[in-house]
């Protein structure tokens, strides 16, 4: 119909570049094609900034924590002698390299350190037979428990946080200047149907 506008169709998109090109002089650039660029500069250096300073946080707050819970550990559990009061399963690959790492739940009997008998139950070696002692840990009140966190195992736990952390910061950037990203195209996309109305009716003639 004469006089119609047609929809606006946004112009085709251009091959990838490298962001630098937005600082090139160019008729086409846009103000908000340097703002994206100034953006992402300052979030790249934001993360940089930031990462090793959270991870470093975190890592301490993390050791702190793991370091007073192995204490806690140490004060509140022992190690011990067990006396099974059953016999283990036995596996059944004999003398596999998966064998030696199985463990299966049997009753014990344990004698606490008040000199109360009290019976738990606790992994043990495949194929070990009942009145067979192992060593296992314990709490007060004789219930089998894992032993204490090793320095091992609280900086390895450390380093994990302090990791996670810092990837999680890099994600939050990465996500930050994809939003804005987002946010300004639909902009340019809005100006462009904008410009579109008011040039449209140009190139209309009537029939």
């Amino acid at each position: 119909m004469a006089g119609e506008i047609p929809p606006a169709q946004p112009p085709p998109g251009p091959p990838p570049r490298p962001v630098l090109w937005r600082w090139r002089r160019n008729p086409l650039r846009r103000r908000t094609d340097r703002l994206q660029t100034w953006i992402g500069l300052g979030v790249l250096i934001a993360v940089l900034a930031a990462a090793p300073v959270a991870a470093v946080l975190v890592g301490d707050a993390a050791r702190g924590h793991y370091e007073d819970t192995a204490r806690h550990q140490l004060q509140t559990r022992y190690e011990t002698n067990a006396t099974l009061t059953e016999d283990a399963p036995r596996h059944p690959e004999p003398g596999s390299d998966e064998e030696k790492q199985t463990r299966y739940p049997v009753e014990v009997r344990v004698v606490t350190r008040e000199g109360r008998t009290r019976t738990t139950r606790a992994e043990v070696r495949p194929g070990l037979t009942a009145d067979n002692t192992v060593r296992i840990w314990i709490t007060a009140d004789g219930e089998a428990t894992e032993r204490p966190l090793t320095s091992e195992e609280i900086r390895s736990r450390t380093m994990g946080w302090a990791l996670l952390t810092a990837i999680g910061v890099a994600l939050t950037g990465a996500a930050a200047h994809a939003l804005t990203g987002l946010v300004l195209r639909r902009r340019n996309l809005a100006h462009w149907d904008t410009a579109w109305a008011e040039t449209a009716p140009r190139w209309t003639t009537p029939t």
